[in-house]
């Protein structure tokens, strides 16, 4: 079997087995994680109607030179205080693939920084 193919199924597994687990309500939403290269994303997902209720994303923060993680704490605070205006204080985090260090976990520790329960 081609290795891409391979490592693809264990990804789609992985993302499978995390989402069983997670769902999030209006009174606790799941606070999906996306990154790519250059990015980080993050949106508090109510799973009951099916709608985002806050979003962040490090494309929106206009701050001089700074490194990956901390661009992530950054959004991490900023959906925080998001979901604060809206009455949210908990939320559950879905990771999806990706493991919790690095930019995932800063993201993580800037929301619970900003006043989210994790």
């Amino acid at each position: 079997m081609n290795p891409r193919k391979l490592l693809n199924k264990r990804r789609a597994r992985r993302v499978a087995r995390n989402k069983a687990r997670i769902f999030g309500t209006t009174a606790k939403p799941r606070l999906a994680v996306s990154r790519s290269n250059r990015f980080i994303y993050a949106q508090l997902i109510d799973d009951t109607k099916s709608c985002t209720l806050a979003q962040a994303s490090s494309r929106e923060l206009k701050t001089a030179k700074k490194s990956k993680s901390e661009g992530a704490m950054a959004v991490g605070e900023l959906v925080a205080k998001r979901a604060l205006e809206l009455g949210v204080k908990q939320a559950v985090l879905d990771r999806r693939a990706y493991k919790y260090h690095g930019r995932i976990k800063a993201l993580a520790e800037g929301a619970k920084k900003g006043g989210l329960k994790i």
